[in-house]
């Protein structure tokens, strides 16, 4: 088994434009589709990230409001997930309720054991 790392991109503008209710009713579907990864042994950990942030060039140096200009392209979350290999792991994606927006995509990374680094 390997770990491997959802990265969510896009999907922010769909997100800020949803009512109160319906941002309560993709919580609860979140909620619902991680518990069944948990339930199978496969999620490890996952979280949200803030619409803000910073990006850090120049060895520090200089700092600007980030992430991205393109919404499609900010990472608005992760996961973890234990999975055979890179198919299992993207077949496990599927239904992932970040997929309802138009803009939603979901990278696949597996994440490197420090033997095979």
């Amino acid at each position: 088994m390997s770990n491997f790392l959802w990265l969510f991109r896009g999907g922010y503008q769909d997100y800020n434009q949803l009512s109160d209710e319906e941002r309560e009713a993709l919580n609860q579907d979140w909620i619902k589709w991680l518990e069944n990864l948990k339930q199978a042994g496969k999620l490890i950990e996952g979280f949200p990230l803030s619409q803000e942030g910073r990006v850090v060039y120049n060895r520090g140096e200089l700092v600007t409001n980030g992430p991205f200009a393109e919404g499609a392209e900010v990472v608005g979350g992760y996961t973890i997930i234990s999975a055979q290999d890179l198919a299992e792991a993207v077949a496990l994606s599927k239904g992932n309720p970040h997929f309802g927006f138009e803009e939603g995509t979901l990278e696949v990374r597996q994440i490197i054991d420090d033997e095979v680094h």
